[in-house]
């Protein structure tokens, strides 16, 4: 449904950002996501297409916007609405706390048990990464600088994967892709567009043409795209072996609303995987907030694991650090109450906008 906006009382700049599409097409149905869990997954029928986007800009042009704060292209008003530029610090007194193996704060049980609920639809999809294999070895063979699971009776099991060709800098992606990011091990800047969104999603039709979601763009290549299975298709082409999980388009895929919040000044760093519930409700925070971070993959097999490992004595997810404010920390529910109390703007910001409220006209989820 193309909600219209009454849009009188807003400034110049933005409500020029954000006409609504002139495409007059319905909104694109919203396409349930999962995967089936292949160590070999069955390959699609055709070659992987590589889509550049029909925007008129150069692909070297357009990957250098990308890059670009969002301040670059929308000034004044909007940097003062999001807090843009001003100083950033943790909650007074705050202490990061010891993490705990596999366990949830009470108020938090039921968001992890909701996050859990996907996992089976998506048959584990984004909780190995591409190739994985697993096998019990001697102790010996194992260093105690070297990650490893779990050991029984003289064994620890040793995790590999076979991963494609490596990015020399990170995929940037308006929106999300998570499981197949997950699946090629590939750090990804991820910039949110919740529903409602403010900051990204103007970038997006300021850069494609439309608001549609995802969008990727690949600043190793050039190439820009929008549609799911596109970019599903060249990440696995470019980055993998080619092959994608054969039910990578079944299963849910759910949007966030938007909460007003301050923009980092920097990327935040997350260190997590999609099929870890604790992961998953950290991550939509983030997206309801709009706060731009880079993530490391770390699923089973990932080359991550042992850099997080070697980073700070041991592995466990989700790790956050904090750029802006030095802040390293570990465990889910402390992690989404520091982005809360650090973050989150009032209720009604200087535009009057109420959390999730304010109607934008788009073509996408």
């Amino acid at each position: 449904m193309c909600h219209r906006n009454d849009s009188r009382n807003l400034p110049a700049l933005i409500r020029s950002t954000l006409r609504p599409s002139s495409s007059g097409r319905p909104p694109a149905r919203r396409r349930p996501m999962a995967a089936v869990l292949s160590f070999r997954p069955a390959a699609v029928g055709g070659p992987v297409r590589h889509r550049t986007n029909s925007s008129r800009r150069s692909p070297t042009r357009l990957a250098a916007e990308l890059r670009e704060t969002p301040s670059a292209s929308v000034k004044t008003e909007d940097e003062e609405r999001l807090g843009e530029g001003t100083a950033v610090s943790p909650p007074p007194g705050f202490k990061p706390p010891q993490p705990k193996r596999f366990s949830a704060r009470p108020d938090k049980i039921v968001d992890v048990l909701s996050a859990s609920l996907a996992l089976p639809f998506r048959l584990g999809t984004g909780a190995f990464a591409l190739g994985y294999s697993a096998s019990f070895v001697s102790e010996g063979e194992i260093p105690p600088s070297v990650y490893s699971t779990f050991k029984i009776a003289g064994l620890k099991l040793k995790e590999t994967s076979k991963l494609g060709p490596r990015p020399e800098m990170p995929i940037e992606i308006y929106e999300f892709e998570r499981e197949i990011v997950s699946v090629l091990d590939l750090d990804v800047l991820y910039y949110p567009c919740p529903r409602n969104g403010l900051t990204y999603r103007p970038k997006v039709i300021q850069m494609g043409g439309k608001s549609q979601f995802p969008y990727m763009v690949d600043p190793n290549t050039g190439v820009a795209m929008y549609e799911s299975d596109d970019i599903i298709n060249y990440l696995v082409g470019k980055y993998g072996d080619g092959t994608r999980p054969f039910m990578l388009s079944l299963g849910l895929l759910t949007g966030s609303s938007y909460t007003p919040s301050k923009a980092p000044p920097k990327p935040l760093e997350l260190w997590a995987y999609e099929a870890s519930p604790f992961c998953k409700i950290v991550r939509e925070v983030m997206v309801e907030m709009e706060l731009p971070h880079l993530l490391h993959s770390t699923a089973r097999g990932s080359p991550n694991r042992q850099k997080l490992f070697e980073r700070v004595g041991h592995f466990q997810v989700p790790y956050l650090e904090d750029p802006n404010t030095g802040v390293k920390m570990f465990e889910s529910a402390e992690i989404i109450d520091y982005l809360k109390t650090t973050y989150m703007l009032p209720a009604s910001g200087p535009l009057g906008i109420e959390q999730g409220t304010y109607p934008l006209c788009t073509t996408g989820p």
